[in-house]
Formats: structure tokens, C-alpha cells, sequence
């Protein structure tokens, strides 16, 4: 993974191949509170029921449950969130699959960046996400249910 510790609260977005940038998690949600940025959730459903969502993020899953499959409404869904002019941060449930859709947006013509840490996070020594990084275990809004 690409995640380091020292990247919680940078004020700068990382360079990346094939898109905009890596940002923390806490830069992503100030960007898009700021009305600078469209934060857009790529988890599938599933995830954002039963783990918890980010009230106003716009939901459009990269893959959806079961099976993983790739959504074929993302590349319509995507267009339809951003307006011309602002980023697009995306999240997912560890920074993974958040990038795979950052590129695709990039290739839709977007300004996109992918959120370090995600949602959850990196498993822990116990192999349990929500203890090590993540939108959730950094204070930022976010509901169950």
C-alpha cells in the first residue's frame, strides 16, 4: 500500500500517476466543505449501509456487491456529480479501488484525487480496519445507518 502515517493532515495534495493527486483525508473534506470539490463515495452499497457513509457525499459505486462487478453507470454517474470547473475526491474503503476510479476520471476529463487511508482505513495487526487511519478514525462526518 502507498499509505504512510506521515501523510494524515497534509495540507498538499501527492503527486500520482494518471491522476490529480493523493490527498489526506482531512484536505479532501475541507476541499469539498470549502464547495472546491464533489467528494464521491465509490464504495458500494453495501459498505456504505452497513460500515457508515458520509452524509452529502454523492454514492457511486466503482464495484458493486456481490461479486465485484464493475458498475456500468460510474463513467454517467461520475459526469453527472461534478460540475465543469471542480475536483472530485474519492473514497473508498482503503484507498484502493478509490484510485482505480480517480484514473478513470482523469480519463473522463476530471480533476480527480484519491483520499489516503479511505473510509476504514489499513488493517491493524489483527487484521481489523477503523484502528489505523481512515475518514472515520479521523473525526470527519460521518453516520451509521
Amino acid at each position: 500500500m502507498r499509505h504512510d502515517a506521515g501523510s494524515a493532515g497534509a495540507t498538499a495534495a501527492q503527486a500520482a500517476a494518471g491522476y490529480a493527486g493523493d490527498v489526506s483525508a482531512e484536505l479532501a473534506c475541507a476541499w469539498w466543505q470549502a464547495g472546491e470539490a464533489v467528494l464521491v463515495d465509490v464504495r458500494s452499497d453495501a459498505e456504505r449501509e452497513w460500515v457508515g457513509f458520509v452524509p452529502g457525499a454523492v454514492p457511486l459505486a466503482w464495484k458493486q456487491w456481490p461479486g465485484m462487478a464493475m458498475n456500468p453507470q460510474f463513467d454517467a454517474g461520475l459526469q453527472a456529480a461534478v460540475p465543469a470547473g471542480k475536483k472530485v475526491v474519492l473514497l473508498c474503503r482503503s484507498g484502493v479501488r478509490s484510485i482505480a476510479a480517480a484514473k478513470r476520471a482523469t480519463e473522463l476529463g476530471l480533476e480527480a484525487y484519491n483520499i489516503l487511508e479511505g473510509f476504514e482505513g489499513d488493517p491493524d495487526a489483527n487484521a481489523q480496519r477503523g484502528h489505523r487511519g481512515g475518514w472515520r478514525l479521523r473525526g470527519l462526518p460521518w453516520r451509521q445507518g
